[in-house]
């Protein structure tokens, strides 16, 4: 991930534990590792974003001003690291929605590619220079139908899973080279 300019990171699940509809600090539970992680890619000169899928606020659990509010927290959490989330991306739609604002079929809602062309826009990159870190079938797909390298994150620890994609891709570029 050395040479990607952007790292696109799924919220729940990879950042944070998914324990169903999270929106206040309260519910939240860093994976492990997650704000070290944030902290070492940022270092490494990295664009960090979040893309995700928040259906709660189409479902009327939460608010889009609440998850605004949680995604400030989340960073100035990450400050204290050394890392920030450049900007977060999320996807408040659901067909057949509660709240009927957002009740409708997107092109932002993974596995759509809306939230990742987006940030590829602004962060001018190519989809070569990007790999988005997912937890399910429905990011790698997303992914993949951006032309974007995706990486299934199943568990453990966060920072121990971006060390090792760094330190493989490291390890691949100098035996290349002999």
């Amino acid at each position: 991930m050395m040479h990607k300019r952007l790292v696109l990171l799924d919220r729940d699940g990879v950042l944070n534990v998914d324990s169903g509809y999270v929106h206040t600090p309260a519910q939240w539970q860093w994976i492990d590792g997650a704000p070290q992680a944030v902290a070492y890619l940022v270092r490494c000169g990295c664009r960090v974003v979040v893309v995700t899928n928040q259906s709660g606020i189409a479902r009327g659990m939460y608010t889009e001003s609440q998850v605004q509010s949680l995604h400030q927290w989340v960073n100035d959490e990450l400050r204290v690291y050394g890392g920030e989330i450049a900007r977060f991306y999320y996807c408040p739609h659901l067909p057949q929605a509660k709240v009927p604002a957002y009740d409708c079929v997107c092109d932002c809602r993974k596995p759509a590619t809306g939230m990742i062309m987006q940030a590829l826009r602004d962060a001018g990159c190519a989809p070569a220079e990007a790999v988005l870190v997912g937890d399910s079938e429905r990011d790698v797909l997303a992914a993949q139908r951006a032309g974007v390298e995706a990486r299934l994150f199943s568990g453990g620890n966060l920072y121990t899973f971006v060390r090792a994609l760094v330190g493989g891709e490291r390890h691949e570029r100098i035996r290349n080279s002999q």
